[in-house]
């Protein structure tokens, strides 16, 4: 029958290298920021200005809502500072009269008095007014609706023609901030320690968000923050990372596999993951000896 085949074996040699630690875990992707857009004043819709699930930009106009009661508010505020100023001036050409007239005895000081007070009662209504000028103006500022960051708008919550109110709380559009964009994601809670650590140390900690099996890295980012306590429930910390995502390759709601860079084991002696094996005495590899011939090597493995 022939002698069976020779069965080929994969060798590869012992190193000594720098030896990058990672956490995996897993997390969900969220947007950086997200706002719900709401209207502050009372009115009917009368312009919808951005499209569903597109990009938006912060200053964009996103609604117009109808400004005529609004206008007509701040018309008539200007028209009554207008007639106070009229009657200040006239009241104060009245003291300029009544001061002429007290130097030379013909008026008293009761009537001086009476005519200061009336200047600065007007004085105080022009005040007054301005400051009826200023709130009318920003309630007719509030009927254009402007974006207030810079992301995807979501499906458009209220139609043109719909009485919206400043006390609706379901909104007109929700829009999510993309770029950057953020990761939650936890880790067990003996790793706290390591975790601080590589804060500590004032470098950046990187971390990768990858395919929610691990083949695929998706993107590149930095730990920004850890959750000030522990998850008692899952005996899990919970961190954020936030990514450029310049590719909108994270997206909101999106499972994700992470890794996260906690230190690096400088000049230390590395093997193949699939070189070590397990049995009933410990981790164990095979090594290849002078003479060619493989032997059983048990080994310790720190990482």
């Amino acid at each position: 029958g022939g002698s069976p085949e020779p069965i080929p074996v994969t060798v590869a040699r012992v190193q000594k290298a720098d030896f990058p630690v990672y956490l995996n875990g897993l997390g969900t992707v969220q947007p950086f920021r997200t706002v719900t857009v709401r209207s502050r004043v009372d009115g009917q819709i009368i312009k919808v200005a951005f499209k569903q699930g597109r990009m938006v930009n912060e200053g964009d106009t996103l609604v117009e809502i109808d400004p005529r009661p609004y206008q007509a508010a701040l018309d008539q505020a200007l028209s009554k500072k207008a007639q106070d100023e009229a009657n200040l001036k006239n009241a104060r050409l009245n003291l300029d009269r009544s001061l002429s007239l007290a130097k030379k005895d013909y008026a008293t000081q009761q009537q001086v008095d009476t005519q200061q007070a009336m200047v600065d009662q007007l004085t105080a209504q022009v005040q007054g007014d301005q400051a009826a000028i200023d709130n009318a103006q920003t309630q007719l500022s509030y009927t254009v609706i402007k974006s207030p960051l810079s992301g995807r708008a979501g499906f458009r919550l209220v139609d043109p023609g719909n009485i919206v109110h400043d006390s609706d709380q379901n909104g007109i559009v929700t829009i999510v901030q993309l770029q950057p964009i953020s990761v939650v994601f936890t880790a067990p809670e003996e790793n706290v320690p390591l975790i601080n650590k590589a804060l500590q140390e004032g470098t950046a900690v990187p971390v990768e968000a990858l395919s929610s099996d691990g083949l695929r890295t998706l993107a590149q980012g930095q730990l920004a923050r850890v959750n000030n306590e522990v998850d008692q429930a899952s005996g899990t910390i919970r961190m954020k990372a936030i990514f450029e995502n310049k590719d909108n390759g994270l997206w909101p709601g999106l499972s994700v596999a992470t890794r996260l860079l906690v230190d690096t084991l400088k000049d230390v002696v590395v093997i193949p993951d699939n070189a070590v094996q397990r049995g009933p005495n410990g981790l164990y590899t095979f090594v290849v000896g002078d003479d060619d011939k493989a032997s059983v090597q048990p080994i310790k493995v720190s990482q």
